[in-house]
């Protein structure tokens, strides 16, 4: 008798006619060969993976995808709830139905000449009961070697299974690569989602915002937990003890940045646990507890380099067991390496530019794409906490959400309470990057980084957040932040990068009540001096642009609020009303 994985995948092999059925179960020997298969492998014309200097980028690889899937397509990702209303405003929605028959008609077939990768993977690690068992179905050899180095792959995970049916079912296709036959379909009552017509990592590699954010954040609804967009990190005082925080920040905001930071401050150390996912459970003390359900970096390159962010640049350099891929970069030939804008000071004089193109210096045109990617495992990090494979995650005494705002928004502000948080994190508006489809620069509201991907209505989401609070013995601190703030003449007024560590380390005096607050109108602003300048080349002035509270500019900001909170009618949760009640009586509205 068949168990109900091999049912899945006799079903799926029916449906997609491939020429061949490969399982994987996450050996070195599977890893090589199908390497081996990929520089072999043509998509569209061009090799599946390219081996670079080995020298430079030890076992590294790189990927050049089709030019028309570079991004997440939002406008063609549906959650696929049994009502409109379930899915909410936030969410494109297709009666299940409907989009099943719709998915059906592209999957049949689709495989014919092709191989069918089977990936029975885990999100979060074998030994945690918060983790969750899942299988994705897909023809493309380089997402099964992405999920490999994303997420725990193997035989494990079919032991893990056994006979049970309750795991996530993940079904992917490439298809054509063609824009108008692409979609991305969710249905969390099923814990399923189908994919097809894209390669691009957030589509395609469906452990991860498909099913870690968006089926899983309705799990989180459902079950009493949350699955957040946020990184994962602990911070070690001169003393040696660890404060962990969670950090929320829309992509290309500067995530990976602070997960890896290397703090300017002497005796301070940052311990990575991750850079994008957290779940996040009510441990037996009452208070929040949190785990990184990937295992490794889908990381935005452009701007990355030693001087933004050290400790990634060694973490690709430190490959051992999973391969590192390199997505839609430049390529310098004179030396065999990836190459992309802030990975160095000069533009080499010889490039391949992401499109398979001679790169002109004088185009005005970046030479790797502004989305492209580096994947890469956790455990080549020289940070990686010894905490990373804790079955019960690590405490979180701090919450930090954030977004790129010009102006209106602080440089750094505390919440005077949990639901105060909440709603602060609720309002958060951020200017739009090339990780989504679409202009960049445009401000839109982007709640806890989380609007792209929350699998149910938000208004509901935002509740939910409240009903955790009330269940909290010990709430964490909520701080918002924006390293974004820019003067008269459009340049940043802070530093950022390395110098965010004097942020940290205010809020763990903070968190340890070691130093007060002073009130604004919008939450609690740092004292006079407490925040730590010694070495940098900061005026007062510059401090108190920071954390300037424009009158004018709030108006403005409360407007755009009060119809991002319209969306959702009465959905949105009193308690959030009437703090933008009294946040408008404050501004004189």
């Amino acid at each position: 008798m068949l168990t109900p994985m091999e049912l899945f995948v006799k079903e799926m092999q029916e449906l997609f006619q491939p020429d061949e059925v490969y399982i994987m179960n996450g050996s070195q020997e599977e890893a090589d060969r199908l390497i081996g298969i990929a520089q072999k492998s043509k998509v569209d014309g061009k090799v599946v993976l390219t081996k670079l200097n080995d020298k430079e980028y030890p076992n590294s690889y790189y990927h050049c995808s089709n030019t028309n899937d570079v991004a997440r397509t939002e406008h063609l990702t549906f959650v696929c709830t049994p009502s409109k209303g379930q899915a909410g405003p936030n969410n494109n929605w297709i009666e299940p139905g409907e989009a099943k028959e719709k998915m059906t008609e592209f999957f049949k077939g689709a495989m014919k000449r092709r191989t069918m990768y089977v990936i029975p993977f885990v999100m979060g690690t074998f030994e945690s009961k918060y983790s969750k068992n899942c299988v994705q179905i897909t023809d493309s050899i380089y997402v099964a070697l992405s999920m490999r180095v994303m997420a725990r792959v193997g035989k494990q995970v079919i032991k893990r299974i056994g006979s049970s049916s309750d795991f996530f079912k993940g079904i992917h296709s490439i298809g054509d690569v063609n824009p108008d036959r692409r979609y991305i379909m969710h249905f969390p009552q099923e814990n399923l989602v189908m994919s097809f017509g894209s390669g691009y990592g957030g589509n395609a590699l469906l452990g991860k915002k498909c099913y870690s954010l968006r089926i899983a954040s309705y799990l989180g609804y459902k079950e009493g937990w949350l699955a957040e967009h946020m990184i994962i990190m602990g911070v070690q005082s001169p003393d040696g003890k660890a404060t962990y925080f969670l950090g929320a920040f829309p992509s290309a905001c500067g995530k990976t940045n602070l997960a890896l930071l290397e703090p300017v401050l002497k005796g301070y150390k940052v311990w990575t646990l991750g850079d994008d996912i957290a779940w996040i459970n009510i441990g037996e003390d009452g208070q929040l507890y949190a785990i990184n359900p990937e295992a490794g970096f889908f990381g935005v390159a452009p701007g990355t380099g030693l001087k933004t962010n050290p400790v990634m640049m060694k973490t690709l350099k430190n490959n051992k067991f999973y391969p590192t891929l390199f997505t839609n970069t430049a390529v310098n030939n004179s030396n065999n390496t990836p190459w992309w804008e802030g990975v160095s000071d000069e533009v080499p004089s010889d490039l391949t530019d992401w499109q398979g193109q001679k790169y002109d210096k004088n185009s005005g045109k970046p030479a790797a794409h502004p989305n492209s990617r580096f994947t890469v495992s956790i455990y080549n990090c020289p940070t990686l906490s010894p905490e990373c494979d804790n079955p019960k995650g690590v405490p979180i005494s701090g919450i930090i959400f954030g977004g790129r705002r010009k102006d209106t928004v602080p440089l750094v502000c505390e919440a005077k309470d949990w639901n105060s948080g909440v709603f602060t994190a609720s309002i958060i508006g951020s200017e739009t990057t090339a990780a989504a489809s679409g202009e960049t620069g445009n401000v839109r509201r982007d709640p806890m980084a989380m609007l792209p991907f929350c699998g149910y209505n938000m208004g509901e989401y935002f509740q939910h957040w409240i009903n955790i609070g009330k269940k909290l013995k010990k709430p964490p601190k909520i701080f918002m932040v924006n390293w974004f703030r820019k003067d008269e003449v459009g340049k940043f007024m802070w530093p950022g990068f390395r110098d965010n560590s004097r942020i940290i380390k205010w809020m763990i005096e903070r968190i340890e009540g070691k130093t007060g607050t002073k009130e604004s109108e919008i939450g609690l602003f740092p004292q006079d001096n407490a925040i730590d300048l010694n070495g940098l080349n900061i005026t007062k002035e510059t401090m108190v642009k920071l954390f300037k509270v424009d009158k004018e500019e709030w108006k403005q900001e409360i407007k755009m609020i009060e119809e991002f909170y319209a969306k959702f009618g009465d959905k949105i949760p009193e308690d959030l009303r009437n703090h933008l009640a009294e946040l408008k009586i404050k501004f004189g509205l």
